[in-house]
């Protein structure tokens, strides 16, 4: 074939040998030909998106076809390019963070694009991690005391980290609970007695801690 990408060639008289009379028709333009030579066709090669989703095409020549001129730059960084192929962009998969909360994040590999061979470890135990996912990790969401000091804090799954599970239920009513937050516990403030003698106490909302 001696006409470009994105040509047809026809040769009017294929019994008649090297007389160069062959005619190279641009397929996205039929009136653009050439005889004995190839087309100067427009061919935008940005346009297949050579280069991939990170990075920015650019066609200096798109009146050549097939010149495989094309810049492939990377997003991050504009200045990391390569002609005619696509380049290799650094890319930190720590960033932004991936793990989950008491996890730290290591890429061994940054400067290659979404390998996932990042790794997620425990903080409070190094040996418990996990390659392109968050870590298994021991943690008990009662350490930071969500609850509060009228109520008591129970976390059912410590072996999952954030997912805000744990129970606070009212130590005067441990019936009284809630998941995740802290609960709304009855407390009558006149209980035991805050007032002098000779007085009455009344509290208005005793469904209201400590107001």
């Amino acid at each position: 074939m001696p006409c470009g990408t994105g040509q047809t060639c026809n040769d009017p008289v294929p019994t008649i040998n090297s007389v160069k009379d062959y005619t190279c028709t641009c397929d996205n333009d039929s009136a653009t030909k050439a005889t004995g030579a190839k087309a100067t066709c427009e061919l935008d090669e940005c346009a297949s998106a050579p280069c991939g989703a990170d990075q920015e095409c650019a066609d200096p020549n798109t009146k050549y076809s097939s010149q495989q001129d094309f810049e492939c730059s990377c997003k991050v960084d504009s200045s990391i390019k390569k002609i005619g192929t696509s380049a290799t962009c650094s890319k930190d998969e720590c960033d932004p963070m991936p793990c989950g909360t008491g996890q730290t994040c290591n890429d061994p590999s940054p400067t290659i694009n979404s390998v996932k061979d990042y790794t997620c470890i425990c903080d409070n135990d190094p040996a418990s991690k996990a390659t392109g996912a968050k870590a298994t990790c021991e943690i008990d969401e009662c350490i930071g005391d969500p609850c509060g000091v009228d109520q008591l804090c129970t976390d059912p799954n410590t072996k999952y980290s954030s997912q805000q599970d744990f129970e606070c239920s009212c130590k005067d009513d441990q019936s009284v609970k809630k998941i995740g937050t802290s609960a709304t516990c009855s407390k009558d403030e006149c209980d035991p007695m805050p007032c002098g003698t000779g007085q009455t106490c009344n509290d208005p909302s005793p469904t209201i801690n400590s107001v």
